[in-house]
């Protein structure tokens, strides 16, 4: 749907990338006056004893702005609407007209003051939004969590939030240690799903959630948005389901290109998902699309000649960046300190300089293919659908153990990885499990297929793609938007029966099907193979000092998390089997840089 004509103003529009000013925001509800929050920008205001306050984070990298004030209630946040048009439609049904060139945030603030739960569920955009509502905090966060905040009690009984966990880490007011149930998440899953955090006592908001902090230490979350299994319909309807998703996607990817006579960049690795991103944007956009790809040196395997034959399909400008071990490992340590929770992915490290090419082109948007895998059904379900033809415990916690099975990080190494300290404070703490088990029993849905997509989507899509990245994206004053987590697209997947998108052995049957006329089946029907990081050769040559360094020396030994002898046989190449012996040694790595960076 086409937006409509806006009048003239002198006001910026809100949505445009070359308005960024890099910041972050930070609210906080404490119980008397204190000291002044730095960069205030709203408050402090008094409200039933407390003082209530909202400051921009400036200089950090990220989106922040306001504060805007609708009927009393002042917010900040990170707010970028793809499309106005319906929340401004639904407010004038209401009696509630906004300005039509109001700030995305201030948008999203009437919305939803004006239609609650329901102004949020028709919201399409990366947000989050803190509200300060009386002596209340109240937080939304969007649907699949494209965009990430945190928040912690004060040690004098208030509450801040901010959308930089490095915020909370630094206030005074704020203790904090290291979480070591949140250690033993982050070994089993390679990122940090749900709530948890490294720092004790502070939580991640969780997507499609408002979360209303309130004096008394009470938390009270409302969920105003979750995907819906569809019903087994029969086999007549594959056409009006691929039909109808191919409709879903080319508006998702519309609604993202940049206005303003902006050139738009894909993150192009010759996958079927970044692939009909990138066919969609050329035949849509009506300015240059440029393709990046990563190479990691011609002598390893690479997916080039798939992104190049995309490239070349559909008339792209494209550029390949060569990503040598030698920059990773200069590199690293830096790119893992940007991230609010570690993550676990070698690509940590090519993503940023994809963003920094990105940024040096004078591109200020970039679309990317993630979301195929977790929301249509990638490679990572078959061994569970497997699994649970063969189990003989029909228990839904052998199920939810089955699934970390299938991770294959360090969860079954733990008790010879972890010291016997490590392993003590770890006797009373929550099991990994429960953030998992909860979506693998879901009776809503009724198959496994759309139960593990579920899971998916609400633990790795939020958690780990998302956050990594706004994060990196972000760093470099670009904005990274992915279609394929689009709020319609996915609710379309949820409603296609999953034989369609698992059709045989065949992955993402669907979503193929929705778009084989736009590239050549040599590229939709091509093998997963998957970006394969040479991560073990890294590790044995450019990265082997600095993994020596940093896992083996003083200060980790210090810290007493992981016992010397185990890393050091892993090191030599003894323990593990092939190939995953680097993953797990990356691991470790990505977890004492962030350590470190966070001065823990």
């Amino acid at each position: 749907m086409a937006e409509p004509r806006r009048e003239t103003t002198l006001r910026a529009d809100p949505r445009r990338p070359d308005r960024h000013r890099s910041a972050r925001y930070t609210v906080s509800s404490l119980p008397t006056a204190g000291r002044p929050e730095p960069g205030l920008v709203a408050g402090p205001f008094e409200a039933a004893g407390r003082r209530v306050s909202a400051a921009l984070l400036t200089g950090v990298p990220g989106f922040a702005d306001g504060p805007f004030t609708v009927d009393g209630r002042t917010a900040v946040g990170e707010v970028v609407l793809h499309d106005r048009a319906p929340l401004l439609t639904a407010l004038a049904a209401v009696g509630r007209p906004a300005e039509p060139s109001c700030p995305d945030g201030e948008l999203l603030l009437r919305c939803w003051l004006a239609l609650g739960a329901a102004g949020l569920r028709i919201a399409d955009g990366m947000f989050t939004l803190a509200v300060l509502d009386g002596p209340d905090l109240v937080l939304l966060r969007d649907h699949a969590g494209t965009r990430t905040a945190f928040h912690c009690r004060t040690a004098d009984g208030g509450w801040a939030a901010s959308s930089s966990l490095r915020a909370l880490r630094e206030r005074p007011d704020v203790e904090t240690g290291l979480d070591m149930s949140a250690v033993r998440s982050f070994l089993t899953y390679a990122y940090l799903p749900g709530e948890e955090t490294l720092l004790r006592g502070v939580c991640e908001l969780l997507p499609g959630r408002i979360t209303r902090l309130r004096p008394d230490g009470r938390v009270d979350v409302e969920v105003f948005w979750e995907p819906e299994s569809g019903s087994a319909e029969p086999e007549s309807t594959v056409r009006h389901h691929a039909d109808g998703l191919r409709e879903l996607l080319e508006r998702a990817v519309r609604i993202r290109l940049p206005e303003g006579g902006q050139d738009v960049a894909v993150l192009l690795s010759g996958g079927v998902d970044s692939s009909l991103v990138t066919a969609l944007a050329a035949r849509l956009h009506e300015r240059a699309v440029r393709t990046y790809s990563i190479s990691f040196g011609a002598e390893l395997p690479n997916e080039l000649g798939y992104s190049g034959l995309v490239a070349a399909h559909c008339g792209t400008a494209h550029r390949v960046l060569t990503v040598p071990g030698e920059q990773v490992a200069a590199r690293l340590a830096d790119t893992v300190a940007l991230l609010d929770s570690p993550v676990g992915d070698p690509l940590t490290v090519p993503n940023l300089m994809l963003a920094e090419a990105v940024a040096g082109d004078g591109i200020a948007v970039s679309l990317n293919g993630e979301g195929g895998d977790p929301v249509f059904g990638g490679p990572k379900n078959l061994p569970m659908l497997v699994f649970e033809l063969m189990r003989e415990d029909g228990s839904a916690r052998a199920r939810a153990d089955a699934y970390l099975h299938t991770y294959r990080k360090c969860w079954e190494d733990l008790p010879v990885l972890l010291t016997g300290e490590a392993l003590a404070a770890l006797e009373s703490a929550p099991h990994p499990r429960r953030h998992v088990e909860p979506y693998l029993s879901d009776a809503r849905m009724p198959s496994l297929l759309d139960q593990l997509l579920h899971c998916n989507l609400r633990t790795k899509g939020a958690h780990h793609i998302l956050t990594k990245v706004e994060r990196l994206t972000a760093s470099q004053g670009v904005q990274g938007r992915s279609p394929l987590f689009d709020r319609a697209v996915v609710e379309h997947a949820f409603a296609t029966p999953p034989a369609l998108k698992l059709r045989g052995t065949e992955e993402k049957w669907i979503l193929k099907e929705a778009v084989r006329d736009l590239l050549p089946d040599t590229v939709t029907y091509r093998p997963k193979s998957g970006m394969r990081v040479p991560v073990q050769q890294w590790l044995r040559g450019p990265l082997s000092e600095l993994a020596a360094d940093l896992l083996l020396g003083p200060t980790a030994r210090a810290r007493g998390l992981f016992r010397p002898d185990t890393v050091e046989t892993w090191m030599r190449g003894g323990g593990l089997l092939l190939p995953r012996q680097g993953g797990k040694l990356w691991l470790l790595l990505t977890l004492e840089l962030w350590l470190r960076a966070y001065d823990l």
